[in-house]
């Protein structure tokens, strides 16, 4: 895995290990980080785990600040895609 990707692999799991944050959301940041742990091109992980982590924040049952932390990791999969 790339260097790049542990802080965000870090932050998808903070946010798996939240015992506020529902279980469908947990299991949805664990799918990222497995797929960002895969052998693919990089921005084909990125993206896949953008679109996940997108429906996420569209979860009604997300706490604001989980969600907060959710747009921040999607920010951070952007930029590593652009670089």
């Amino acid at each position: 895995m790339e260097e790049k990707l542990e802080p965000i692999v870090e932050m998808l799991e903070q946010v798996a290990e939240d015992r506020s944050v529902p279980n469908n959301i947990k299991e949805d940041c664990m799918e990222c980080i497995e797929v960002l742990k895969e052998d693919e091109e990089l921005s084909v992980r990125a993206n896949s785990c953008t679109s996940t982590l997108d429906e996420v924040a569209n979860d009604a049952n997300i706490p604001m600040y989980t969600r907060t932390q959710i747009w921040n990791i999607v920010s951070m999969l952007e930029s590593v895609c652009r670089e």
